[in-house]
């Protein structure tokens, strides 16, 4: 349930300010120690709606052929009934519980390989990599091989479709919904058992946060990097693997389900497989750095990251070639070329926002943005031990532009995605109305953070960069 990307500030800062160190203190690191009446009452309402969402959005397509609207007109009009429409959802079946099994074990046994992509591959950084320093004081170590396990899985994919025959390419659609129940169950199951774990046997029990209240313990999570041994590790597996190697196949299943119904693959449906390939290869490129954003160096492991990334991720993620498979676009050659150009220039702002900032810390500054020397804000704190610290927020480039300029790249690419479906339904739109909720919301929360970490400093810099996402307008 969460976009994998970072700020300059929320990444730059913990390392050095004991928000991710041994003299943390309360309520500088990871998610709150209390829990205010809004806050409940956000968690319970995910907690009790987020799993109806995603059936509500794949049954509107199953049984309404995508529309959002039809399933209520039809209920309050008494043309069907909730009941009724419950009997028609495909149940759980032993084939799906077969097929996830096995995907879900076969993740694991990937997950758990040693590396060998960084050996071969130029310029990739894979193999073993420290993460950051956790408040109990550990710097994790981590297996990254997420690149060899998608190309190993897509390669076996595609050796089946073409050679093998196991099964057919279109299984991961024909089971869709059987296969939501058995992504429920793992992810339940999961969010139970880290929050036992975390109760009677936590791999630190300093990395844990307790706020007494059920609720939001289960659901922000209590354990900050929970394991098993020495490798396994709950957090990387569950955002990375197996919901994000999935998604790409699942797409694939999508457009192998809309040739076998209409002879061919629609362009909108190869531009909605092309452009969320990029993002999810960026992401398995860039695992190493991955490490180090907020989703691991930040929050906790409960169940908004273990069923959000076994249900809603690749459930939700994917609307946009499932609504394809029901209302194949085709569109023209020039809104075609428009659409990809939006979200290639979308996604080079995202990765050259993200490297301008890391190629700026790398070297202290001492580097050119755009070919001129780097401008920035030099920033002091207080970590909790009384120390004085000093970090830089670069103010030039992309940085200049706005404050979270590599999520605006994202939400360009998010835009171009829904696009490619056309302008007749509301529901594969719902990704880019979501990614802007998430996103702005963690504008607001990574400058909460800041501002009250830099104090007058972070003043400077907001006068310095006045606009969060969008230069002149927000």
């Amino acid at each position: 349930m969460a976009a994998h990307n970072e700020t300059q500030f929320s990444e730059g800062g913990r390392n050095k300010s004991g928000i991710n160190g041994t003299g943390s203190s309360k309520g500088q690191w990871g998610r709150a120690w209390k829990v205010d009446w809004i806050s409940l009452a956000g968690v319970i309402f995910l907690l009790l709606f987020a799993p109806l969402i995603v059936y509500y959005f794949i049954m509107a397509c199953d049984q309404y052929n995508c529309s959002l609207t039809q399933p209520v007109i039809h209920v309050f009009t008494d043309k069907a009934h909730l009941l009724e429409i419950w009997n028609k959802t495909p149940s759980l079946t032993w084939k799906a519980a077969t097929i996830y099994s096995t995907w879900v074990i076969f993740q694991v046994f990937l997950f758990m390989l040693p590396d060998f992509c960084y050996k071969f591959i130029p310029f990739y950084q894979g193999g073993l990599q420290e993460g950051a320093v956790t408040p109990a004081g550990r710097v994790l170590k981590y297996h990254i091989n997420g690149l060899q396990a998608w190309l190993i899985t897509h390669a076996l994919w595609f050796a089946n479709a073409y050679h093998f025959h196991w099964f057919s390419p279109t299984i991961i659609f024909d089971n869709w919904i059987s296969l939501l129940w058995c992504a429920n169950i793992l992810g339940y199951i999961v969010s139970v058992f880290v929050m036992i774990k975390a109760h009677y046997f936590p791999s630190d029990a300093k990395d844990c946060k307790f706020t007494g209240n059920f609720f939001y313990d289960f659901m922000m999570g209590i354990e900050f990097n929970p394991r098993i041994g020495e490798w396994f590790d709950f957090k990387l597996f569950f955002n990375g693997r197996p919901g994000i190697v999935a998604w790409t196949l699942i797409n694939l299943s999508y457009a192998a389900k809309q040739q076998e119904l209409y002879g061919q693959v629609s362009n909108s449906m190869i531009l909605v497989n092309v452009l969320q390939a990029v993002y999810v290869l960026d992401f398995f490129w860039n695992e190493t750095w991955y490490l180090k954003t907020i989703d691991i160096g930040h929050d906790h492991f409960g169940w908004y990251l273990g069923w959000g990334d076994c249900v809603w991720l690749p459930y939700m993620y994917t609307l946009q070639g499932l609504y394809l498979v029901y209302h194949p676009v085709h569109l023209a050659t020039g809104n075609a070329v428009g659409i990809l150009l939006l979200g290639l220039v979308g996604y080079y702002i995202f990765r050259m926002t993200n490297y301008q900032k890391d190629f700026f810390r790398r070297t202290d500054g001492n580097c050119k943005i755009w070919g001129k020397k780097p401008q920035y804000i030099e920033c002091s704190y207080m970590s909790a031990d009384g120390t004085k610290h000093y970090s830089k927020l670069l103010t030039s480039g992309f940085w200049g532009m706005a404050r979270h300029f590599n999520y605006t790249g994202d939400l360009m690419g998010s835009l171009a995605y829904c696009l490619s479906c056309g302008l007749q339904h509301i529901l594969p739109y719902f990704y880019i109305i979501y990614m802007t909720i998430l996103l702005v919301h963690r504008c607001i929360r990574d400058e909460h953070r800041c501002s009250s970490k830099y104090g007058k400093d972070w003043k400077r810099y907001t006068d310095a960069v006045p606009y969060r996402l969008l230069p002149g307008l927000f």
